[in-house]
């Protein structure tokens, strides 16, 4: 993998805190929920989800998964739920135009999988040249809707890096490279989310108007960002394990390697946030009885267990969204009420376990349904949890921001000398730094 991917891709998460600017930013105190930040919240949400299903979309294809023509339809639906939110500023002819060009590369991925799966060179290099075809024309789209405030080139460039990390994935996937797949997938996720950035940043730059003089890129909006990445991530990686689990696949153990990664993101986002000691009690409670229940449930289901089946759920959707939502009450000093936070971990926990249950049932439709909600849902947490900080410290997100973190009483505040942005880059410097835990090798009993 080369490093420039990792350090500075085009259309990168920007992992600096940008002074807010305006005449809304200095007259009213700093939060998540502008209409700009709407705007990138959305792509953040269609963008990633597109890259999670078509990563599974060709993984189960080659596999010959019974649930692989439910997963591309799922993926077709994401490309059609991208038009209104390209017609709301260009109408109804630029998101129609925009979708022309946007789903057949869909069919185009898929079709590349099964050319591989079939060992068919032709129709792997015709599926190829239609993703390239992809690239350059969804290019000038961009390009020409945003009058040039998203360059031709650095589209171009940023789109052909997706499709890139799209295709390594599945490559390294089908040569039994789990951990180079599975790095290749981190990577990949941090990439479509600067995407995100980039193209919500450049209709508001044209159109500042039509979004109350307000930033993509404060502050604000880069942490709720930053934190539906972690959580849309984790979901991804959460179902796609139990499935994973459950069918004995070969590349399970690696799965959870990037769950781990994905962990240790989270664990220092709030380490950095409120201290050590509240990163550590993250960690216990996020893993005792949420990454391990998952996968203690997928064994139990594999082993037709139903009494463990039940506890584990009951860890899930009870034991740890209780545990999980009163520590982000606490630690938001309230900002985040428990009720709200306990119910949004909860519903988080039933569409997990619904798309798994639906999974093993061979209610693929329903499975993706579930999934789809779920998934979404993930954007939902990060605007309420980014919104709770940023009430919290008000300070961190303004123009003028103080070098230093207040003690919260989660223990260990006096550590956090620095401002948000040193987490945030944490946050994704330890995503993409792959491979500084040890895999956790799971027993495997039930295979």
């Amino acid at each position: 993998m080369k490093m420039k991917k990792w350090l500075a891709p085009v259309l990168g998460l920007v992992l600096i805190v940008s002074p807010a600017t305006g005449a809304y930013a200095a007259e009213t105190a700093p939060t998540v929920k502008t209409p700009a930040s709407d705007l990138r919240a959305t792509f953040d949400y269609l963008l990633s989800e597109h890259y999670a299903l078509a990563v599974d979309t060709m993984i189960k294809t080659y596999d010959g998964n019974k649930a692989a023509p439910e997963a591309a339809k799922a993926l077709d639906q994401n490309a059609k739920d991208m038009e209104p939110a390209i017609a709301s500023v260009y109408g109804e002819e630029g998101g129609k135009q925009f979708e022309a060009i946007f789903a057949p590369h869909n069919a185009a991925t898929d079709d590349y999988a099964q050319a591989v799966k079939d060992g068919d060179k032709a129709a792997q290099d015709a599926a190829t040249k239609e993703v390239d075809k992809f690239v350059n024309d969804m290019a000038a789209f961009l390009s020409t809707a945003t009058g040039g405030k998203l360059p031709e080139a650095g589209a171009k460039q940023a789109l052909a890096e997706h499709e890139a990390d799209v295709q390594q994935v599945f490559d390294q996937y089908v040569a039994k490279d789990y951990e180079g797949a599975y790095k290749t997938y981190l990577a990949g996720f941090e990439q479509i989310f600067g995407a995100g950035k980039a193209i919500s940043g450049a209709i508001v730059a044209q159109n500042p108007d039509k979004f109350d003089n307000t930033k993509p890129d404060s502050a604000a909006a880069d942490l709720r960002s930053a934190l539906t990445m972690l959580g849309s991530e984790h979901f991804a990686l959460a179902t796609l394990s139990m499935e994973k689990g459950y069918d004995g696949d070969p590349d399970y153990d690696y799965v959870n390697w990037a769950q781990d990664q994905n962990t240790a993101a989270f664990k220092a986002a709030f380490t950095s946030i409120y201290g050590a000691d509240a990163g550590n009690q993250f960690e216990k409670i996020w893993t005792t009885n949420h990454i391990n229940a998952q996968a203690d449930l997928a064994a139990a289901t594999a082993a037709k267990n139903t009494d463990n089946e039940q506890k584990d759920k009951t860890r899930l959707t009870n034991t740890f969204a209780n545990d999980f939502g009163n520590f982000l009450a606490t630690a938001t000093d309230g900002n985040l009420p428990a009720k709200d936070a306990i119910a949004a971990v909860a519903q988080h926990e039933t569409t997990v376990t619904d798309t798994f249950d639906k999974y093993v049932s061979g209610d693929y439709a329903g499975s993706y349904a579930s999934y789809r909600e779920g998934y979404k849902l993930m954007s939902g947490i990060g605007e309420n949890l980014g919104d709770a900080i940023v009430t919290q410290f008000p300070d961190k997100f303004s123009d003028t921001m103080p070098t230093s973190m207040p003690n919260t009483g989660m223990g260990g505040g006096e550590q956090t000398n620095n401002n948000l942005a040193i987490w945030i880059s944490l946050s994704a410097i330890i995503l993409a730094g792959a491979g500084f835990i040890i895999f956790r090798q799971q027993k495997k009993e039930h295979r």
